[in-house]
């Protein structure tokens, strides 16, 4: 574990585990994504935009200078913003894609910017692939392989496509609810953490499929 991500755990941890004791995950992201594609068909990176919980954001948004009482601006939010990004690029910003069965590497994080609404912090950035892909079939899973970031889609409209060819089609697979065994399991992992190179996690993955002719 970095000292940043050490630092982010420990200052998340200080906040969420008063009220969540037992619980864990410790931060719950409703996220929507899009994944964009090139005019000449090929995929070129993810789009994301992350919500996080009223708690986290209220504990993320200690500190942060602001001209107005309940609001901040893209541009007071500018600088931790880039905490975020710097913090996730060590665990893959969390996604994970492969293109007719072989893995798909992205670059790090472009365009990324927080807004404020509704006592939530939503993260917004833009994960380009270090090469387009063309595939027939693409599969992107979002999930932490810790288990201390839970992920689910928004409700509404949670994944779209972006300049993808007409005939592409688009679905997407939400994690199981977890077996009592598993449960049992999740309960322990304040005692017994997970590290990045697990791949429990992955039993609890948001996945999104692309297929094209």
């Amino acid at each position: 574990m970095t000292h940043a991500r050490a630092l982010l755990y420990t200052a998340l941890l200080s906040c969420l585990s008063i009220a969540r004791a037992d619980a864990h995950p410790h931060v719950w992201v409703t996220f929507r994504s899009e994944v964009m594609y090139a005019s000449d068909g090929t995929m070129t990176g993810v789009r994301h935009a992350w919500t996080f919980d009223d708690m986290f954001s209220a504990y993320a948004l200690q500190g942060i200078a602001h001209a107005k009482k309940g609001q901040y601006t893209r541009e007071e939010l500018a600088s931790l913003a880039q905490t975020n990004v710097t913090s996730l690029k060590e665990y893959a910003y969390f996604t994970y894609a492969r293109a007719d069965g072989g893995k798909l590497a992205f670059t790090d994080a472009v365009d990324y910017w927080l807004e404020y609404k509704n006592s939530a912090l939503t993260l917004h950035f833009t994960l380009p692939l270090k090469s387009a892909a063309a595939a027939k079939a693409t599969a992107i899973e979002i999930y932490d392989p810790t288990i201390f970031v839970d992920f689910e889609f928004a409700k509404d409209k949670p994944v779209a496509l972006s300049g993808a060819p007409p005939a592409c089609q688009m679905s997407y697979d939400l994690p199981h609810q977890p077996t009592p065994a598993e449960q049992a399991r999740l309960s322990q992992l304040d005692n017994v953490p997970l590290d990045a190179s697990s791949t429990y996690g992955e039993t609890f993955a948001n996945k999104i499929f692309v297929k094209c002719p």
